[in-house]
C-alpha cells in the first residue's frame, strides 16, 4: 500500500490530549527523559522511570508498557522515493522483517528527501499506525512531538543528520567503507583519486569523504580540493561531477563514487570522454546493489547491507512496541569492500 503525502495539508490537533511537556513538568525532570521512558530506555533511574510512567497512565497518554495497548498491525516506511535500487532494497529489509511478525508495511513518499509538516505524520497517525520508519529524511520537533503524542514508536535509518541520543536509528560503517575504497586504489598504484559526495550536508557523505581524505593522509598524499566534488547519490549528479574531473589538465586516474548510481553516471562520463575502464579510468562505488555485477566491467564497489539495514530498524521498532530495552540506540552494521574488474594500476604516464 503506498501513499504520497500531501504538501500543506493540516495538523490534526488535539489540544486535550496531554502533551510531553505537561508530563515532564509534573514529573521534573526534561521532554528528553520522558521519551526515554516511552522509548524502553535503560538509562533511566527506575524512581523516575516510575514516576514518569504512572504520570503516562495517569493522564491516559500512553497505556503501560509505553505503547498504545492496542496495535493496528501497520508499520510507515516514510522514504524520499522508491524510483532507487538503494530504496528498493531497505523496503524489503523492512517488509520481509515485518511480514514475519505479521504486520503489513505501509509506504509514505515524501518530496525532496525532506520530512515537511504536517504531511506523512498526520496520515501516519491518522491509520493508527504503530510505527514509523523514517528513511533519510529530515523530521522537524513538531513531527516527533505529533509521533510520541500518538504513541507511534520511531526508527530512523541514516539520519540526514546527528539524531537525539533518544532516537533509535540504524546506519553503516560509511568512514571504514570510505577509507577502504580508496585504500584499494592507493594499493593499486593510483595517487591522483578523486571523489564524488552525496548531498554535502548528509551524514553518510560526509563519514565517506572523511574516511576517504584519511586513506590519503595516510599514504601522505596531500588533499586537493578540487577532485572533490559533491551530487546526489544519483546517476545524473555522478555524470556532471565525473565530465566536470575529466575535464581537468591533471585529470584523476580514479574515482570514488559515493554510490552506485554515481558510479553509472561515471561509466558514462568516461564513455563520452573516450576513456576506458579500468584502462584508463578506475572506479568504485558504494552500496553493492545487485545491478552491479551486471555492468560492464562489473563494478567494484563497497557493500553496505541494506536489507539487513532494513530488517534491523524494523526489529528495533519492535522491541520499542514489546517493551523491550534497545542494546543502543544507535547501530551500525559493517560495510565491505567487493573488488571487481572496473579497477586496476594507472595507465603509464
Amino acid at each position: 500500500m503506498v501513499g504520497r503525502a500531501k504538501e500543506g495539508s493540516a495538523i490534526s490537533e488535539q489540544p486535550t490530549r496531554p502533551t510531553l511537556a505537561l508530563i515532564a513538568s509534573e514529573a521534573g525532570v526534561s521532554q528528553a527523559t520522558v521519551s526515554k521512558v516511552l522509548n524502553g530506555r535503560t538509562d533511566v533511574a527506575p524512581a523516575t522511570r516510575e514516576r514518569v510512567a504512572d504520570l503516562l497512565r495517569t493522564h491516559n497518554y500512553l497505556a503501560p508498557g509505553g505503547r498504545r495497548a492496542r496495535r493496528s498491525g501497520l508499520v510507515d516506511l516514510v522514504i524520499g522515493g522508491l524510483d532507487s535500487p538503494w530504496a528498493v532494497e531497505i523496503l524489503r529489509g523492512v517488509e520481509a522483517e515485518c511480514a514475519e511478525r505479521g504486520a503489513g508495511t505501509v509506504v509514505s513518499l515524501v518530496r525532496d528527501d525532506d520530512a515537511r509538516p504536517p504531511s506523512w505524520t498526520s496520515m501516519t497517525t491518522k491509520h493508527d499506525s504503530d510505527g514509523v520508519i523514517l528513511v533519510t529524511s529530515r523530521m522537524t520537533p513538531q513531527q516527533r512531538e505529533q509521533l510520541e503524542r500518538a504513541g507511534v514508536a520511531l526508527v530512523v535509518i541514516d539520519p540526514v543528520d546527528l539524531p537525539d541520543t533518544d532516537v533509535a536509528s540504524v546506519g553503516a560503517t560509511n568512514w571504514a567503507g570510505g577509507l577502504a575504497a580508496t585504500e584499494h586504489l592507493l594499493s593499486l598504484g593510483h595517487r591522483r583519486i578523486a571523489a564524488i559526495g552525496g548531498p554535502r550536508t548528509m551524514l553518510c557523505t560526509q563519514a565517506r569523504i572523511d574516511g576517504y581524505r584519511t586513506a590519503l593522509e595516510r599514504a601522505g598524499i596531500e588533499f586537493d580540493r578540487r577532485l572533490v566534488l559533491y551530487g546526489d547519490f544519483r546517476h545524473e549528479g555522478g555524470f556532471r561531477a565525473s565530465r566536470e574531473l575529466l575535464a581537468l589538465d591533471d585529470r584523476p586516474t580514479a574515482i570514488f563514487a559515493g554510490s552506485d548510481q554515481q558510479a553509472m553516471g561515471a561509466y558514462e562520463a568516461a564513455r563520452q570522454a573516450g576513456l576506458r575502464i579500468p584502462d584508463d579510468l578506475s572506479v568504485v562505488g558504494f552500496d553493492d546493489l545487485p545491478l552491479c555485477q551486471w555492468l560492464s566491467p562489473p563494478l567494484t564497489t563497497v557493500r553496505q547491507p541494506l536489507e539487513e539495514m532494513g530488517r534491523l530498524a524494523a526489529r528495533m521498532l519492535f522491541q520499542q512496541l514489546d517493551g523491550e530495552a534497545l542494546v543502543s540506540p544507535r547501530m551500525e552494521l559493517a560495510t565491505d569492500l567487493r573488488v571487481r574488474l572496473s579497477t586496476a594500476p594507472p595507465p603509464a604516464a
